[in-house]
């Protein structure tokens, strides 16, 4: 899954998923992702910290505290590569942070790294 607010991030990971083989579901911010997460199960969730509504720190919070998806990897993306952003983001449970503009091999080693069936 990857939840972000700008359509060009989201049409850009799910097209680099997509030609992978990967089924990707898309959100725009935590409130749809949160829906959609409970319905789908993704295997790994990629959020954008910087969103309306719902930050990713706070997506990502209230996805680890479910203990039904406490395992669900969650992957930051942010523009921010600061020290206390990538702290923070450890702190509400993130297994991983990759700073915007990722490439499609960062994606690609998120998902081999953290799911073991791809």
């Amino acid at each position: 899954m990857v939840i972000d607010d700008s359509k060009t991030i989201r049409r850009t990971a799910e097209t680099l998923l997509k030609k992978e083989g990967c089924d990707v579901l898309t959100a725009v911010d935590g409130f749809e992702a949160l829906a959609k997460i409970s319905d789908q199960k993704p295997s790994i969730i990629f959020v954008d910290i910087m969103m309306p509504r719902l930050d990713g720190y706070q997506t990502c919070a209230l996805i680890k505290n479910n203990p039904q998806f406490r395992a669900t990897p969650v992957i930051m993306l942010s523009s921010k590569d600061g020290l206390f952003d990538k702290a923070r983001g450890r702190i509400v449970g993130a297994e991983q942070y990759l700073t915007k503009p990722f490439t499609r091999d960062e994606l690609l080693g998120a998902i081999h790294r953290h799911v073991t069936t791809v």
